[in-house]
């Protein structure tokens, strides 16, 4: 199966090199790999020139942007326009960052995923992340989640979820929307990625109540949202993030802004969200 590849980098001088390096020494090598370079100020573009020119499948596009960091929206624009630059000659879709180091095998273990059950839509490793010198998982979502930075997804599904969603909450909707389309949701947990910058490093303050925002535009309702919020809270140990979350949630539905999700499929998410939280409760 061949893999194209999407990385959106804002100034990633010290890092895309070491991402790049891993994909290089792919046991399965990408067919093409396009690195948005999004309004970066630093040598982000001349790295991944360096990559281009030993490996003739990378390639670059400048694009200018805020340069303020917004969860969600920035990075799935910046995706988009390299995946416009590509042609349709793929199996497989993947949008990465540019901190991340792959294992070896990676994409080979993900292709066989996909090659052994054609009702696979997407799969993707986990992210380990360094505490005082030991790699551990960053523990920020449930286990059968594919986390924002490693998206693999086949041709057909990507195509049928309609893409990526430029908003945050983009990489929940897809999930929900493959669930929804029937296709199955693959973690590996023996594929063990290396983060280098935390989730949310580079995030504003005003990107506190974009959470709350997003589990409004999921369709998730007042209740999951405020049993979601709790959670995530408490997951990244910051409790009074739940105020944060709840208020954008608030502010969303009072500002009527629009769900990314049908009236249908929000009917199907909440159920499956409900139903999933019954699960963890018996």
């Amino acid at each position: 199966m061949k893999y194209y590849i999407v990385i959106p980098a804002h100034n990633e001088q010290d890092l895309i090199g070491l991402t790049l390096q891993s994909l290089v020494s792919q046991t399965v090598l990408p067919a093409k790999v396009v690195v948005v370079n999004d309004n970066s100020t630093d040598k982000t573009e001349e790295v991944v020139l360096g990559f281009a020119k030993e490996n003739p499948y990378v390639s670059v596009i400048n694009k200018t942007s805020d340069a303020i960091h917004m969860p969600g929206s920035k990075v799935i624009q910046a995706f988009q326009k390299g995946f416009e630059t590509l042609d349709s000659e793929y199996d497989i879709i993947v949008k990465i960052d540019g901190d991340l180091i792959f294992p070896h095998n990676y994409f080979e273990t993900i292709i066989k995923h996909f090659e052994s059950d054609p009702k696979v839509g997407m799969a993707g490793g986990f992210c380990y992340i360094d505490k005082n010198g030991e790699w551990v998982l960053e523990n920020l979502t449930d286990k059968d989640h594919i986390r924002g930075a490693l998206k693999a997804y086949r041709k057909e599904t990507f195509q049928q979820i309609g893409g990526l969603r430029p908003a945050m909450g983009w990489d929940t909707v897809d999930e929900l929307l493959c669930k929804y389309y029937d296709w199955k949701i693959i973690t590996d947990q023996s594929l063990h990625v290396k983060h280098l910058k935390p989730t949310g490093a580079n995030y504003n303050k005003t990107a506190r109540y974009k959470q709350g925002e997003a589990f409004y535009t999921l369709g998730y309702g007042f209740w999951i949202t405020a049993i979601a919020s709790a959670k995530l809270a408490m997951m990244k140990k910051k409790p009074f993030l739940f105020l944060d979350y709840i208020r954008g949630f608030w502010k969303a539905k009072s500002a009527k802004t629009p769900l990314l999700v049908t009236s249908e499929q929000a009917k199907f998410i909440r159920k499956y969200r409900l139903q999933k939280m019954k699960e963890k409760l018996i």
